[in-house]
């Protein structure tokens, strides 16, 4: 097939066009590789391409169309595929004629099925590009990686924020918990799936392969990830667990590579050590609150013994509000004896002075019990992710581990701060209601004590 390069694609290019379907429709199927190969043809046109796509019938055809425009487009410039995203958002929304008429339909009939048409009508026709971009061999991780692409450009090209609404629509059903399949994750899975345990995990970096089989070989450690049919050497998520025999409050010994093995029979507690979401194309899309609930199940029929279920987490945000709060006098949390002391973290090698962080200890508790019972965001919500995602599951905020990680990502984000929220199997489901419909926040009472005796809010907390 060749092309007159002065001839525009769109106008004088049917019988390019042509040409190409009928090529693709002989061949069918075995035209198809996967997108990773990358098939390009020259000169074409990527927005011409999903009209073409939009346009067929024919199966054989359409799939690949698809896997031509999906390879045309990884192997495009960043500036040939930002023209081609935009016009998603401007050239494939609803048609709005077909709106218009399904609107005067409804209006005259009100029928279900003049409803159903307007129904139809107003989905954006990018919607059904993306369905027929799916049925491309590797599709779904070709439109994943689209995805992550279209939100990093949202920021700069705010009108890319529909087409990453329609991806997010589609994807919560193409990922839903039906079709997920949890696999634990060990020594003995194969390699290219434990390169990506080293490469995705986010919480706690793991160094080398003597530290992955730090976590995942010996008997008294799990790990476990869900996996998607059409992503089957993908984890989606996954979550490492520690049986041991009480509640840590420390992450080091946990990872310690010279630590004793315990028999997993006189284990009593599983310690969700680390969440980590490998597919930022995936953002928005829920799977943690299913993991955490399914990988109970299994560790409970497994080892019966098992008693508690709790987590050791990081607070993230904790530092950047600690850093905002000192600084601003109409703060509500810190006393003035809270920033005498606390102004003491700003001082170079404060790390290092460990009579200064006894003292630092109960301020640093006092202020983060603020931090995650109070301080809320607009939405009357804690304004830590992790606390966010760990008590909307149904967890109670149990414990504070004061320099419960002492590396520099925990000190940095945290002061080294670190929370157990604890999984009791008979309030998740209460507690889960109570964060949802009226905020509130289950703690300890160990926790709530901590709290300055002179704060007064109605914000709820709850506790035994």
């Amino acid at each position: 097939m060749k092309r007159d390069n002065a001839t525009p694609v769109g106008t004088g290019a049917s019988a390019f066009f042509s040409d190409l379907i009928d090529t693709l429709t002989k061949r069918g199927r075995a035209l198809l590789e996967p997108v990773g190969a990358r098939r390009t043809m020259p000169g074409v046109d990527l927005v011409a391409l999903g009209e073409l796509l939009l346009s067929r019938r024919g199966e054989a055809s359409g799939v690949a169309l698809a896997q031509t425009l999906l390879s045309h487009f990884q192997a495009a410039e960043s500036l040939e595929r930002l023209t081609f995203l935009k016009a998603l958002a401007a050239q494939f929304g609803p048609d709005r004629s077909r709106v218009e008429a399904a609107v005067d339909a409804f209006r005259q009939d009100g029928g279900a099925d003049a409803l159903n048409a307007l129904h139809a009508a107003s989905e954006p026709r990018r919607q059904e590009l993306f369905r027929r971009l799916n049925l491309a061999p590797g599709g779904t991780a070709a439109l994943i990686r689209i995805r992550e692409e279209v939100a990093g450009l949202s920021r700069l090209h705010p009108e890319l924020k529909v087409v990453d609404a329609d991806f997010a629509h589609l994807f919560s059903s193409w990922f839903n918990r039906g079709f997920l399949v949890l696999r634990r994750i060990d020594w003995t899975t194969p390699a290219n799936i434990l390169e990506k345990i080293i490469r995705y995990e986010a919480v706690h970096a793991i160094g080398d392969w003597d530290d992955l089989r730090n976590r995942l070989e010996p008997e008294d450690r799990r790990c476990y990830g869900f996996f998607h049919p059409q992503l089957v050497d993908e984890p989606l998520i996954f979550v490492e667990v520690a049986l041991t025999r009480d509640i840590p409050a420390a992450i080091s010994p946990l990872l310690d590579p010279d630590r004793t093995t315990i028999p997993v029979s006189t284990a009593t507690t599983a310690v969700f050590y680390s969440i980590s979401n490998t597919q930022k194309g995936l953002k928005g899309v829920s799977f943690g609150n299913f993991l955490i609930k399914q990988v109970v199940d299994n560790l409970k029929a497994e080892l019966p013994g098992l008693k508690t279920f709790v987590t050791l987490s990081p607070v993230p945000g904790f530092a950047a509000w600690l850093a905002r709060e000192r600084m601003d006098d109409s703060a509500r949390w810190l006393t003035p004896g809270m920033r005498s002391a606390i102004a003491s973290l700003y001082a170079p090698g404060w790390e290092d002075d460990r009579p200064g962080r006894e003292v630092l200890s109960p301020v640093l508790l006092q202020a983060a019990a603020a931090y995650l019972l109070r301080a809320k965001s607009p939405r009357g919500r804690p304004l830590d992710p992790v606390a966010r995602f760990h008590l909307g599951n149904g967890a109670r905020l149990e414990r504070l581990n004061v320099f419960g990680d002492v590396s520099q990502k925990g000190m940095e984000q945290s002061h080294g701060l670190m929370v157990n929220y604890l999984y009791g199997l008979d309030d998740i489901e209460k507690n889960h209601e109570s964060f949802v419909e009226k905020g509130t926040v289950a703690a300890s009472p160990a926790v709530r004590k901590l709290l300055r005796a002179d704060s007064s809010s109605s914000d709820p907390v709850s506790m035994p």
